[in-house]
């Protein structure tokens, strides 16, 4: 049973709430009392093991996720509690383990305001770890990296996506088999979420070191409004959200899931921006027929979350599912399917029964890669407009487990 009263352990930007490592799952999220509680279970069995970690991370506050990895060697690193605050960060205390070591540090540098912390594992099963230095309006996208071998933690890039000290980016990345990791992003001119705009993009091959175009032309670092590739552009105003989902598949193309309104209409839909081919494409799923706006700071309390994006090959054709949750199916699980991307059709299909509130889509990205099995981790909440708490009792934490048909 976990805290409900606001969206923090079903945000999307949650990388990750479930995790698996040579044959165990792992979870976390926040109890009731708003500790921070590690979970794991042997893939394909009901039974978890649960611990509630010393840790507490003020679940008030819906940026606040917590997010896991396991790194190559085993070991869990578990970050809490960030809304520009210091660095919250610890690790098992042996591989396996759901006993946290005490808090760390990584390099100290800038460690101080601390937003939106993500991990990601490379092929090689060092980590990376993503945050944002700074405001809302006014920040710079931090990169680090933990090598196995060391137990080490470096700083890769300090200020990679420069704001200029007038805006700032807000991101989602991907790592693909070959070790590529694919970096897009919104503008944001100021704390309110209507100075939303453009889709940008970048690649590093080399860890984050160097970064380029897809068309391969190097960037000058850091990268800024000026210097940025543009795969789409999109005005300010146009109910684009930030922080949403990417995905790259086994040829290491991108794939970037997000909702706008389209000038001169009234109803914000789900699209997919991907590169084809060399060039940018942009489907538009097109299927929602119920207007909002969005404006103002704070977490938003918003009729349709921010959604997934997996694809995978089907014979000649590459398919993909958008997961996402609307109000207008009732707040449940959803996925909208296309069997060929050249054809723009898509089907939407409901994966749950009941409605799971304000929830918004994560999942165990390594078994995926691995097995093509989504697990979604699924809870139902609640989520008040601009930092808002509700008061409502704990609800059960659960794993939705999908595999798309191969017809």
């Amino acid at each position: 049973m976990g805290w409900a009263n606001n969206s923090v352990n079903t945000v999307i930007f949650r990388k990750n709430s479930l995790v698996t490592y040579k044959g165990t799952q792992y979870a976390a999220y926040y109890d009731n009392d708003q500790f921070v509680v590690l979970a794991k279970r042997q893939t394909g069995f009901n039974h978890w093991q649960t611990m509630r970690t010393a840790y507490k991370g003020d679940a008030t506050d819906a940026h606040k996720a917590i997010c896991i990895i396991a790194d190559g060697a085993g070991y869990l690193h578990v970050t809490w509690g960030h809304h520009n605050q210091p660095l919250n960060y610890a690790m098992s205390i042996s591989p396996g383990s759901l006993s946290l070591s005490a808090k760390k540090t990584m390099t100290g540098d800038k460690e101080d305001k601390v937003s939106y912390p993500e991990f990601y594992k490379l092929p090689g099963g060092d980590l990376l770890f993503l945050y944002r230095d700074g405001a809302s309006g006014n920040g710079n996208l931090m990169l680090n990296r933990y090598i196995v071998a060391t137990k080490k933690w470096s700083r890769v890039q300090d200020g990679l996506i420069d704001g200029e000290g007038s805006r700032n980016a807000y991101w989602q990345m991907v790592i693909d088999k070959c070790g590529t990791i694919h970096l897009s992003w919104v503008w944001r001119e100021s704390p309110d979420v209507a100075s939303n705009h453009d889709m940008c993009y970048a690649r590093s091959k080399d860890g984050g070191l160097t970064w380029e175009r897809s068309t391969g032309e190097k960037y000058v670092l850091p990268i800024t409004a000026a210097s940025a590739e543009y795969a789409c552009k999109i005005p300010q105003k146009s109910e684009l959200i930030n922080q949403t989902s990417m995905f790259a598949d086994d040829e290491g193309n991108p794939f970037i899931a997000t909702y706008w309104r389209e000038e001169g209409q009234t109803v914000p839909q789900y699209h997919l921006v991907y590169n084809n081919a060399g060039k940018w494409q942009v489907s538009n799923l097109g299927f929602r027929k119920t207007a909002f706006s969005l404006s103002g700071g704070g977490t938003k309390s918003i009729p349709i979350s921010r959604p997934q994006i997996i694809a995978w090959s089907l014979g000649k054709h590459m398919a993909a599912a958008l997961i996402f949750r609307d109000a207008e199916r009732g707040d449940k699980v959803s996925v909208a399917i296309i069997r060929d991307l050249n054809s723009n059709k898509w089907q939407v299909n409901d994966l749950s029964a009941a409605s799971v509130g304000a929830w918004e889509p994560t999942y165990d990205t390594g078994l995926w890669g691995d097995k093509k099995v989504l697990d979604l981790f699924v809870q139902k909440v609640v989520q008040v407009d601009g930092e808002g708490q509700a008061n409502i009792p704990p609800q059960p934490i659960q794993v939705l487990e999908w595999k798309p048909t191969a017809r």
